[in-house]
């Protein structure tokens, strides 16, 4: 796998990517020797014009989720939503084509390769799904144990087809693995540590993933020892889930493991920089935003009564209470009644201006200034209210760990997650927020930015 941003790729899914890319500029290539001949070799500019198509193609692929698996997991599902695509794609290029008419391919060219794409594209899928689905490329894998951790991992390869892993065996070190005997396209070993170097050579085994519920006095070691030294990777259950997901297992995971992982670093560089680009960014986009968002106050005006500002205080960096500011979305007095609450689903609270406002996360940009004053920052753990950290951080473990960074706008658990508003949500977005906070980086940083956007432009998981 490939290590980009903090985070692992089969080197497979890259390859698809690019292999996407390069077909998109084949069908225009191909396209401009159908219409012109020969002569397309002397068109001018042909190269930029290709890139700017790929561009437009590639971004609203994603953005149709056309590089999601586990969402295009039906032919019929991934034909609607490339139509869409290409679609959306052709709109937007002909928008720019309208105001800069230099960038135009040429007459006649981009219906054929509007074809040409679409054709290609699917066939490309066609035989990419038929890869997946027969587990070609996969690298062979044994998990060791039988509890929460090991049944996690089986249950992430199983469901995401490319994640580039396929589970031949389990070996459990009890009877009690219930949720994992039911699968029936691998073998299962109970008590069956002897023997493990010998069954990864039958078995075409390349590594082995220790989910063991406890280790002290039942890790195989000198089995374990002798795989490695013939060349089987040896990897820890924990570290491989995190690989697998972008995310950690709070109630998995010791003391002891957080303290010895690589992660966790703040430099003072990275720090200057991170808080040199929130200075930057919060100013401009409030200058350049202050037109619309004396709109959105109007219209939070004529929609409900009360004020226009919410201001509430949550719980930052170092445990530091600070007010955080929001465009009300909810009815005045919303928790008069009922006392501090999550929002749910289609919450009544919510006023007409408020779902359009969550939506697309316009209720969020007075934040912007706390972004400038300091109090948060544009990435980071999203920040909680006090009156539910305190029963959070007594129950959840490591719940505290949130509050060394600045809180942010967005994070990684509300790209990869969304909107939670139960116990167990809670846990789930640690397990997400511990991940970004071990793997902090800039770019990482760039690449919730980025999800965001795809986020917002899409309106998804708002409640």
């Amino acid at each position: 796998m490939l290590r980009i941003f903090k985070q692992y790729y089969p080197i497979r899914n890259i390859f698809f990517v690019l292999s996407e890319g390069l077909i998109v500029c084949i069908a225009v290539y191909l396209a401009s020797f159908i219409v012109l001949g020969y002569e397309f070799l002397c068109a001018g500019s042909l190269l930029l014009k290709t890139i700017l198509i790929l561009f437009v193609s590639q971004s609203c692929f994603y953005l149709k989720d056309l590089y999601d698996f586990r969402i295009t997991n039906t032919f019929s599902e991934f034909g609607i939503r490339l139509f869409q695509a290409v679609g959306v794609s052709a709109i937007l290029l002909s928008g720019i084509y309208l105001f800069f008419p230099s960038t135009i391919i040429g007459q006649g060219i981009s219906v054929v390769c509007i074809s040409l794409i679409l054709i290609l594209l699917i066939s490309w899928r066609v035989f990419y799904m038929f890869v997946l689905n027969h587990g070609i490329f996969n690298k062979k894998i044994i998990i060791l144990g039988s509890g929460e951790l090991a049944k996690n991992i089986v249950d992430e390869i199983k469901d995401k087809k490319d994640c580039g892993y396929a589970v031949e065996a389990v070996v459990m070190e009890d009877d009690d693995g219930q949720s994992i005997t039911d699968k029936d396209d691998f073998e299962i070993f109970k008590n069956r540590f002897s023997g493990l170097c010998d069954m990864t050579v039958k078995l075409g085994v390349d590594q082995i993933a220790v989910a063991l519920k406890e280790k002290r006095g039942a890790l195989p070691v000198k089995e374990l020892l002798k795989c490695r030294v013939d060349g089987i990777e040896i990897l820890e259950g924990n570290s491989f889930y995190e690989m697998l997901t972008g995310k950690l297992i709070v109630s998995q995971i010791n003391p002891a493991w957080l303290i010895f992982s690589d992660g966790f670093r703040k430099s003072a560089p990275r720090r200057i920089f991170k808080r040199t680009t929130d200075i930057v960014l919060s100013s401009v986009m409030l200058v350049l935003l202050s037109p619309f968002l004396l709109l959105v106050v109007l219209l939070i005006k004529i929609d409900s009564r009360g004020e226009v500002v919410f201001s509430q205080n949550r719980v930052g960096e170092k445990g530091k209470t600070f007010k955080v500011h929001k465009f009300r979305s909810m009815v005045k007095d919303a928790e008069k009644l009922s006392g501090p609450v999550w929002a749910g689903d289609n919450d009544p609270r919510v006023t007409r201006m408020g779902n359009i406002m969550r939506k697309f996360r316009i209720d969020e940009l007075p934040q912007l200034w706390n972004v400038l004053k300091g109090e948060m920052s544009f990435v980071g753990p999203r920040p909680e209210r006090g009156f539910f950290v305190k029963d959070l951080q007594k129950d959840i473990p490591y719940y505290a760990e949130r509050f060394s960074v600045k809180p942010g706008l967005t994070g990684w658990a509300q790209v990869s997650y969304g909107y939670g508003a139960t116990f167990e949500d809670a846990v789930e977005k640690l397990n997400y927020d511990l991940f970004y906070i071990k793997n902090m980086s800039i770019f990482m940083d760039l690449v919730i930015v980025l999800r965001t956007v795809k986020t917002v432009l899409v309106g998804k998981g708002v409640h």
